[in-house]
């Protein structure tokens, strides 16, 4: 585990390693940041992801790092490739949700792992995938299974949202590893990857990668069932970075829009970086465009 202190001096957040794909818990007064990690050899541009960090703070500038919990092939079934992941908590427990290739199954798949802490150490729940290609709709796209992201209701009720072109969904079961019915389809404009659901108030938002490259768009609906109404673009391409994936959190008073850009010394798509910037919504209830900065939440008005 490492030691690692990130000085806070803007955006991206993690300077001393490429990282992807933001997925945040926030307990107990502190946000756990969990990311993909963009490793390719030099001279390689493609993705090369094996495993997901963590990092945590209790003031989203100073971040400690905690090192890789998990990796792709801790997934038995897996033959690896740590896509983009959801880390979430049900009373004592914390599942994380995350998109590898499967081992026997032709395209991607969807495991979740378990643990009694937000650093683990994290387990397979169930030893074989919660969602693989034969139990989607019939579709030629192999990545269709990416992108996990988790909701639990106000009601105790649980549904998984992900999908790469389409927007898939599903209840799941109350033990949260196993899905409870069909699985639905959300028809949403120029849907890419990388899911987002949170609630505020009474009203769901749905934000996503647009497009490609990727903007991020968002829909409402007052049900997480929809029917959902298409509202646009929150967020426009990340510097030289053609993918996005949006994470939205509620932290001390504040909300927070966390993505992935490639501005790092040597970044790009393939070795991307997570970032923070302040969210702010309308007095009618809608999101305002996110603006991109530099200098993240030091420069930001608390």
């Amino acid at each position: 585990m490492s030691d690692h202190i990130e000085i806070p001096d803007g955006n991206p957040i993690i300077k001393h390693i490429y990282t992807a794909d933001p997925t945040v818990l926030v307990h107990e007064n502190k946000i756990y940041l969990y990311t993909g990690h963009d490793d390719p050899p030099a001279g390689v541009n493609d993705y090369v992801m094996n495993d997901w960090l963590c990092f945590s703070s209790e003031d989203l500038l100073n971040w400690k790092s905690h090192g890789a919990l998990m990796k792709a092939v801790d997934f038995a079934w897996s033959s690896g490739d740590a896509y983009a992941s959801k880390v979430i908590q049900k009373d004592k427990q914390f599942f994380w949700y995350a998109a590898v290739s499967h081992g026997s199954i032709a395209g991607k798949a969807i495991g979740v792992a378990v643990a009694d802490n937000p650093l683990g150490p994290f387990v397979d729940a169930r030893g074989t995938a919660l969602i693989d290609h034969e139990m989607i709709p019939e579709t030629e796209n192999l990545k269709a299974n990416l992108d996990p992201t988790v909701i639990i209701d106000d009601d105790g009720q649980a549904y998984i949202f992900w999908g790469s072109k389409v927007c898939y969904w599903a209840r799941l079961k109350g033990s949260m590893v196993e899905l409870d019915g069909p699985i639905g389809t959300i028809d949403l404009p120029q849907f890419a990857e990388g899911a987002h659901l949170h609630k505020r108030g009474a009203r769901y938002y749905l934000s996503y990668g647009y497009g490609m490259p990727e903007r991020v768009a968002y829909a409402v609906s007052d049900s997480n069932q929809g029917p959902w109404k298409f509202m646009g673009i929150i967020n426009e391409v990340a510097g030289n970075c053609e993918t996005n994936r949006p994470a939205i959190i509620h932290f001390q008073g504040n909300d927070y829009f966390f993505y992935h850009n490639g501005t790092l010394p040597g970044g790009g798509s393939h070795r991307r970086s997570v970032c923070v910037d302040r969210l702010f919504y309308e007095n009618d209830g809608l999101i305002r465009p996110v603006q991109m900065t530099s200098g993240g939440l030091l420069q930001a008005s608390f």
